[in-house]
């Protein structure tokens, strides 16, 4: 009992900490602040339809379309943007590539589509001799105060790949230009040897290599400090950037912060009521172990709102729904727990063997149902939409650690308070329902 004792008082002590980091502390709170999803707070959402029919690596396609739009939609300041790909109609198997584009705050929709649609471009510009000097005195310096255009572009590219140097084995980035991007090429590496050629994705600095010497085959490498992974990154967003997957827009909506606002009131409210009606049932009806069980509960919320904010989820008005079901899955682990030791109870055991007996014998229902459950949440987040993943996560999240701290924190405070000597009232504290096990 002494040491189940210590134990629960570090445990207890443990998660006040983590509760206090989370969400008491204002300088991480602030910093690790919830993500809400557009029905929570209000925005604009996108949803575009891609064409990858002439696409052979329609993953690695997919990834950089999201990488440039991520791009082009920090550019111009929208607060938490979201941009995920998924795989529409599985199980039909008329699959189809989405992309879904959400910009929390922005509630013009045609300007929302103005920052997605415009084509990514891909350029290659000489740097002025004193670039270095303007963008050291002034960070936020325009392209073209740094950079001289060379009419050279992403259309005039055939291709790049990953090579490797013979002499040092270390990756760079070959470029093979088409026939009128090669004399344009050879033009610009003849005139201006010994300047920095830098390349350019969607206004982003990519790289800034020196030309060497004159290249009249078509054919350049861009060499620098790259591991292999960064040289394919390179690779990629130069194969792809300036000719992405061609999109289409298949589906918007705005949601009004008003609306957004009533939704998050509504599901914190509910969540609220919904536990404290659940506290005060397990405690009139468990008395002791009620009490225990709370507290767990308590624990379980404070570990799944931090793991929340870890990974981080975004949570939408479908998410919420989903830890609150947890919650209650979380409560079923502990009253089976409690049924089980009643029945011990009934049979004429101490306190201490029927709960011991309790956790053994619902350990398997425990396991196998949130196994299931589990289970169910990957099955939905793998072939949901948006909206249903949010809810899968959060409620895989939640079984998780409910199965933890039914298992460990229940287990564990309850044996900290189990007494060893049998008395009228002890055994009343730790009966259930409307009578007292004798």
């Amino acid at each position: 009992m002494r040491k189940h004792l210590w134990i629960s008082l570090i445990l207890l002590a443990l998660i006040a900490l983590l509760g206090w980091y989370f969400f008491a502390n204002k300088s991480t709170a602030g910093s690790r602040p919830f993500r809400y999803g557009l029905d929570l707070v209000g925005g604009t959402e996108l949803i575009y339809r891609a064409d990858t029919s002439k696409v052979d690596d329609i993953a690695g396609a997919m990834d950089t379309l999201k990488e440039v739009i991520e791009r082009r939609v920090n550019i111009f300041g929208v607060s938490e943007p979201l941009v995920q790909t998924e795989r529409a109609g599985l199980v039909s198997g008329n699959a189809e590539e989405r992309l879904i584009v959400e910009l929390p705050g922005v509630k013009d929709l045609d300007r929302a589509i103005a920052l997605i649609g415009e084509t990514p471009v891909l350029e290659f510009r000489l740097a002025r001799p004193d670039f270095q000097e303007i963008a050291a005195k002034n960070p936020r310096a325009s392209l073209d105060e740094l950079f001289i255009p060379t009419g050279l572009t992403g259309r005039y590219l055939s291709r790049a790949q990953v090579e490797f140097n013979g002499t040092t084995g270390t990756p760079v980035v070959g470029l093979e230009f088409n026939n009128e991007g090669k004399d344009l090429f050879a033009k610009i590496t003849r005139e201006h040897k010994g300047e920095v050629l830098a390349v350019i994705l969607d206004g982003a600095v990519l790289s800034t290599p020196v030309i060497q010497d004159e290249i009249r085959d078509g054919k350049a490498q861009i060499t620098g400090q790259f591991t292999p992974d960064e040289a394919k990154e390179l690779v990629r967003n130069l194969n792809y950037g300036a000719l992405p997957v061609p999109i289409e827009l298949s589906a918007s909506q705005s949601i009004g912060a008003t609306l957004g606002d009533a939704a998050l009131a509504a599901g914190v409210r509910a969540g609220l009521i919904g536990f404290a009606v659940l506290a005060l049932f397990l405690i009139l009806w468990y008395r002791l172990p009620g009490i225990i069980s709370v507290v767990a509960l308590c624990s379980y919320i404070v570990l799944s709102l931090a793991i929340f904010k870890l990974i981080p989820v975004t949570l939408t008005a479908a998410g919420m729904a989903g830890f609150i079901l947890s919650i209650g899955m979380a409560v079923d682990a502990n009253v089976l727990i409690f049924e089980r030791a009643k029945e011990e109870l009934k049979k004429g055991k101490s306190i201490h063997d029927a709960l011991h007996e309790g956790f053994r014998r619902a350990w398997l229902s425990i396991r196998d149902s949130n196994i299931s459950s589990i289970i169910t949440a990957i099955v939905l987040f793998w072939l949901g939409t948006s909206a249903v993943k949010g809810f899968a996560l959060t409620l895989g999240v939640g079984v998780a650690v409910s199965m933890f701290t039914a298992i460990t924190l229940s287990r564990t405070f309850l044996f900290a308070i189990a007494p060893r000597n049998e008395s009228k009232l002890k055994r009343f504290l730790f009966s259930n329902g409307l009578h007292v096990r004798n």
